[in-house]
């Protein structure tokens, strides 16, 4: 099926959208790979979730999911678990970090299940909830989302030296003086203004993608930051291309399709590593030379 100006049109909103939580979610990816939560993405997520959830159940919400009501109580929600893995994260602790944030996922799935059990068409709720429906995505959405991210970028570029410290370096950061607690939430409440917003747009199991795969294919090959957000912003431009594309031209759903387009592209990047490596080295050493 060839692309016309209307489909072109059609995409263009949820094309837009991708890029945008492409451009966040692959810099707060680096962080939390770095720190070695990788889970906190989808802690955070699910309990958004769950707070949406139970704004659904309330006469407030008017049954509407996209309601302000909705975003507020499931923004609180995620301050709450912002909170809650901030204050528990110590190199001290007994209880690994990821334990605990693994725990608040399991937990806030299920209660959101039975919150769910209660409602009408839950099942489609949840469908939402897991894989989001961005093709629905309206451009005064991705006008508010483009708005809130950049203040979010903006304030992790002002303070970006601290937040790498933390992320990097923890243990010299505090010896530095720096307040470990503080600035952990700090990271994680502003990580929880962009998951709120992301799930509601995209659902969890696709903006837990966009966190930690194209971090992960940037990792493959570069050590340093600034390449590293080079690739991982180029592979979420191509993956979220090609899953939209994909997802119209077969009549997929399109989170799905691109979570799994995610996990093709970079099992590709990881077959065509050990291929490109000695050539890299080559090159470098005839430099040198």
């Amino acid at each position: 099926m060839p692309l016309d100006s209307a489909m072109l049109a059609f995409l263009a909103a949820p094309f837009a959208a991708s890029l945008i939580l492409t451009g966040i979610h692959a810099y707060l990816g680096v962080h939390v790979v770095e720190r070695g939560v990788i889970f906190v993405d989808l802690g955070l997520a699910q309990i958004a979730a769950l707070g949406a959830t139970i704004a659904l159940l309330m006469p407030a919400s008017g049954g509407d999911p996209h309601s302000m009501f909705v975003y507020w109580i499931s923004l609180l929600f995620t301050f709450i678990g912002a909170f809650l893995f901030a204050t528990l994260r110590s190199r001290r602790a007994r209880i690994p970090q990821e334990a605990i944030i693994g725990i608040c996922y399991a937990v806030a799935s299920a209660a959101a299940i039975l919150a769910m059990s209660k409602a009408t068409s839950e099942a489609e709720h949840l469908k939402e909830m897991l894989v989001g429906n961005i093709l629905a995505v309206s451009w005064a959405e991705v006008g508010k989302t483009a708005i809130l991210y950049g203040a979010i970028g903006a304030f992790h570029f002002v303070f970006r030296h601290k937040f790498l410290a933390i992320s990097m370096n923890p243990k010299q950061a505090e010896a530095g003086g720096l307040s470990i607690k503080l600035w952990d939430f700090l990271f994680y409440a502003s990580f929880g203004f962009v998951v709120t917003s992301s799930v509601s747009i995209a659902g969890v199991l696709l903006v837990f993608c966009y966190l930690i795969v194209p971090s992960v294919g940037a990792m493959l090959y570069a050590e340093s930051i600034g390449r590293r957000l080079a690739i991982g912003w180029s592979m979420g431009t191509l993956v979220s291309g090609l899953g939209v594309y994909l997802s119209l031209m077969i009549d997929l759903p399109t989170g799905a399709t691109i979570v799994c387009t995610f996990g093709v592209v970079l099992a590709l990047m990881a077959a065509v590593r050990p291929l490109i490596q000695p050539v890299a080295a080559a090159v470098q050493h005839d430099a040198v030379s």
